[in-house]
């Protein structure tokens, strides 16, 4: 496989980190919202 993407690879590689890290990021952010959700139906199913 051929990573040398000259002369775009300083345009591409720091484009495919954001994309990685915003795609994490999103996927943390929705994990921790579910639980929350989750834990907020728990105590609303206790009443």
């Amino acid at each position: 496989m051929n990573f040398d993407l000259s002369p775009y690879g300083a345009f591409i590689w720091p484009a495919y980190a954001v994309s990685a890290l915003l795609l994490g990021g999103l996927t943390l952010w929705a994990m921790a919202r579910w639980r929350a959700v989750k834990a907020k139906l728990a105590t609303l199913e206790k009443t």
